[in-house]
């Protein structure tokens, strides 16, 4: 008795198993990753300058150690809108003083990080900790979350762009012209121009930083504004 010949399957259905084969395998592989990517938020700009008519400067004073109380009466006495990129361990012993310049001023603290590392030697969760950390210190402490982030030495990557993102900033800062004066040496004072933002840091100098700043905008005729307002995405 003739061995029955075996059962094929159509050509035809073959050729579509194996069309198929390639997406059920990428199928499994390829979701997380489309799921991954779509739970990452867009990067934010980075800003130096602000690109504006206005006849405006942008005041920033950085990290926060030196409380210097005449300092702190100009700012009042001449409602300046500084931006203050503060430390968290910089308030932590005195949070009176820049409750002040809050309550008191037009002054509004922004991202710093919590201890001022280089960003970019930090992996993502590294500087999720970093940047969300010092959000929820400044939530916690003034009832008013950072909307701005300036990275520690002005240093940022790709990652510190969509973590910023993450937590809460409109825009990684950095700036036009540093007129921070160290070690007895105070840098030349810029022409300044509609949209810079000026460099400035909490420490021994500061009151006599912020003054002249503030005569070179005079000179220039210009006004400090919010930053805020100027950097809204």
């Amino acid at each position: 008795m003739p061995r029955s010949r075996p059962r094929r399957a159509p050509r035809h259905r073959l050729v579509a198993l194996v069309a198929l084969l390639p997406l059920a395998v990428l199928g499994t592989s390829a979701a997380p990753a489309e799921a991954a990517t779509a739970t990452w938020p867009d990067p934010v700009p980075v800003v130096h300058h602000v690109d504006t008519t206005d006849p405006v400067v942008f005041i920033t004073l950085d990290d926060g150690w030196n409380h210097d109380p005449a300092a702190a009466r100009l700012l009042l006495d001449r409602r300046v809108p500084a931006s203050l990129f503060l430390l968290p361990g910089a308030y932590a012993y005195d949070s009176g003083y820049f409750h002040t310049l809050l309550d008191h001023g037009r002054s509004r603290v922004e991202n710093h990080t919590v201890d001022h590392p280089d960003l970019t030697a930090l992996d993502a969760a590294g500087q999720k900790a970093q940047i969300c950390g010092a959000r929820e210190a400044h939530l916690a402490e003034f009832g008013d979350g950072p909307r701005l982030l300036r990275p520690p030495y002005g240093t940022y990557d790709a990652t510190t762009r969509i973590t910023a993102r993450a937590c809460g900033a409109k825009a990684v800062v950095t700036w036009t012209h540093d007129m921070t004066t160290w070690g007895g040496r105070t840098p030349p004072t810029p022409a300044l121009a509609p949209g810079d933002i000026v460099l400035l840091h909490f420490n021994e100098t500061v009151e006599q930083d912020l003054r002249r700043v503030l005569d070179a905008a005079d000179a220039a005729g210009l006004r400090p504004a919010p930053l805020r307002d100027y950097v809204t995405e």
